[in-house]
């Protein structure tokens, strides 16, 4: 009986850290979202990069330009027709409210045409605010502001 409690006493106790163990971190949730939809947008999988972002997203581009939903944005990516181009989201700092479910994302971006080389021909600074919505982080707002090119 001694050895059977000295075996399940060590097994139960790796059972219940386990879950903490390998769970991520809201900060670790969002930087792996923001680095699937690096690879969405350098695969020009436009349906997927729009899947990060809540239905009502507001996103302001590099020249100003106010976008209000996730349709509207879509919009304006198909406009842009058959652009090689492409944006890389460089995560500098992350901050989370978990009491909120928000979180505050900020960095640097660059955009890349691989018709004009691997350097990025236009790049900036970029904050975006997350929502834990239904369990899940998703982006409810972005701003890019265009600072060289």
């Amino acid at each position: 009986m001694k050895s059977t409690i000295s075996i399940l006493l060590p097994v139960l106790c790796l059972l219940i850290a386990s879950p903490k163990l390998f769970s991520q971190t809201d900060k670790e949730q969002i930087k792996a979202i923001r680095n699937a939809s690096n690879s969405a947008l350098k695969s020009y999988e436009n349906k997927e990069v729009l899947s990060y972002l809540t239905d009502d997203v507001l996103t302001t581009t590099g020249n100003g330009t106010l976008l209000c939903g996730k349709k509207e944005l879509e919009g304006y990516i198909l406009a842009g027709g058959k652009s090689k181009m492409y944006w890389i989201r460089d995560t500098k700092e992350i901050k989370v409210n978990a009491n909120r479910g928000l979180a505050w994302e900020t960095g640097i971006w660059n955009g890349y045409n691989p018709e004009k080389g691997e350097n990025p021909v236009i790049s900036g600074n970029y904050s975006a605010m997350w929502t834990k919505e239904s369990g899940i982080w998703k982006i409810k707002s972005q701003l890019f502001v265009t600072t060289s090119e």
